[in-house]
C-alpha cells in the first residue's frame, strides 16, 4: 500500500515526500491557485490520488496570485476541511483517505474525483468546448440531476451544521457523460452561523449572497440557500440568467427565484425546507 495511504507524520517538505511517493500526474502550484496552496494529483499503482498543502511559507513569487491567507490561515482552512470531510458522509464527497503531519502542515489526501472541473477562468467561458459551457448546455434532466446531487450534499452538510462560504462553479466537478458530480474544497465551509467580519467576503461575485459584502451581517444556511440557488439559475438558464431560459418546469423556476431573494428574510429559511420545495417541485 503506498505510503500515501499509511504514513500518517513526515519530517521534510510534502512537495518532496508526495514526488517520491507515486507518478505526479499534475501540480497545482501557489503560482496560479489563488487560495496559495499546492496540490498534486498522484497516481499509485492503479489508483489516483489527490494531495492538498498549505504550500510553501514563503511569500509568493512575482507573477503568482494573491494568495487568500498567509501559511498559518491556510493550514487552519485545511484543518477545518479535515473536520468537515469527517463530519459527512455523502456520495458528492470525495472521500478523505489520509492526513500527513508535516513540518509545513498538513497534506490531505482524498481519493481524485472522476470528471472535469466546471469553474473556468474569465477568458475562457465564452469557449463553446470548455467544461463551463458545456456542463450549461447538457441536457436538462442531466443538469438538474447534478443540481438535485448538490441539494442533497448540502441539506446533509446543514443537518450537521455547515454553512457554504466560497461555494462556486469551480468547485463542481461533472462526468458530463454520467452527470456524475463531485464538490471540492468546502475548506471555508463554517460550522453554525456567525458573523461576516471581512466585509467583501471569498468566493465568486456571480453567486455570493448581499450579506457576504456586508461588514457585521449574518452569515447562515439562508447564505447556502442563496448560492445554492445561483449556482442553479446560472446554469439552468443556460448562462443567460433569463427565466424564459430556464430549463425546468416553471415550479422549480419559482423555487429557485424564492432562494435568490436579496433580503435573507424573504428565503427559504434554511437548507431543509428550500431542499423540500425543490424535491417537490422536481417531482421527487
Amino acid at each position: 500500500m503506498s505510503d500515501l495511504l499509511t504514513v500518517t507524520s513526515i519530517g521534510e517538505a510534502p512537495a518532496d515526500f508526495v514526488r517520491g511517493a507515486g507518478s505526479v500526474v499534475a501540480e497545482f502550484a501557489h503560482l496560479t491557485q489563488d487560495s496559495g496552496n499546492v496540490s498534486w494529483l498522484v497516481d499509485v499503482g492503479d489508483r489516483r490520488l489527490f494531495v492538498k498543502t498549505a504550500g510553501p511559507d514563503t511569500p509568493p513569487p512575482p507573477g503568482a496570485a494573491v494568495p487568500y491567507f498567509d501559511h498559518a490561515g491556510r493550514v487552519e482552512v485545511l484543518r477545518n476541511a479535515v473536520v468537515v470531510a469527517r463530519s459527512c458522509d455523502h456520495p458528492a464527497l470525495p472521500r478523505l483517505l489520509n492526513v500527513i503531519e508535516s513540518p509545513g502542515g498538513p497534506a490531505l489526501v482524498y481519493e481524485a474525483a472522476d470528471g472535469e472541473l466546471v469553474g473556468v477562468r474569465a477568458a475562457e467561458r465564452p469557449d463553446p468546448t470548455s467544461s463551463y459551457q458545456r456542463f450549461a448546455h447538457l441536457p436538462s434532466e442531466r443538469l438538474l440531476g447534478v443540481f438535485d446531487v448538490l441539494v442533497d450534499l448540502h441539506t446533509a452538510l446543514a443537518a450537521v451544521g455547515w454553512v457554504a462560504v466560497d461555494l462556486y462553479d469551480g468547485c463542481l466537478i461533472v462526468d458530463h457523460g454520467t452527470g456524475s458530480l463531485k464538490v471540492v474544497d468546502l475548506d471555508g465551509y463554517r460550522r453554525g452561523p456567525s458573523r461576516n467580519e471581512m466585509g467583501r467576503m471569498f468566493g465568486s461575485t456571480r453567486f455570493m449572497a448581499p450579506e457576504e459584502f456586508e461588514l457585521g451581517a449574518v452569515i447562515d444556511e439562508r447564505t447556502t440557500v442563496f448560492t445554492l440557488g445561483r449556482l442553479v439559475w446560472h446554469f439552468a438558464t443556460r448562462l443567460t440568467e433569463s427565466r424564459s431560459d430556464f430549463c425546468g418546469p416553471a415550479a422549480l423556476a419559482e423555487v429557485v427565484q424564492q432562494a435568490v431573494q436579496p433580503s435573507p428574510e424573504d428565503r427559504y429559511a434554511g437548507v431543509a425546507p428550500f431542499a423540500a420545495a425543490w424535491r417537490s417541485a422536481r417531482g421527487r
